[in-house]
């Protein structure tokens, strides 16, 4: 397993990728102030209708706000809705 890492690592930093994705990296799209999608989780840390907490490769992302809903939960897929008011990334667990 850790050739196939060197190799996606190799491909990636001779690639000019132009901000894409890497394979497994997290991706996070948000869309409008009601839905988030967050790919290559790594599993909920915390989770209350205020604020859900998600561990991903290099860190911590916090949804805040009212009403938040883990709508669908699936290995490689979280599904966020209610009422988003803020994204926090942090290097580290809190």
């Amino acid at each position: 397993m850790r050739h196939r890492k060197g190799f996606w690592n190799i491909i990636t930093s001779t690639a000019d990728l132009n901000g894409e994705a890497q394979p497994g990296a997290p991706l996070v799209e948000l869309v409008a102030d009601n839905r988030i999608l967050i790919e290559n989780h790594m599993g909920v840390i915390g989770y209350d209708s205020e604020q859900i907490c998600v561990k991903v490769k290099f860190g911590q992302l916090s949804v805040i706000g009212s009403k938040l809903v883990l709508s669908r939960m699936t290995k490689e897929q979280l599904l966020i809705t209610g009422a988003i008011d803020s994204l926090q990334l942090s290097r580290r667990e809190c």
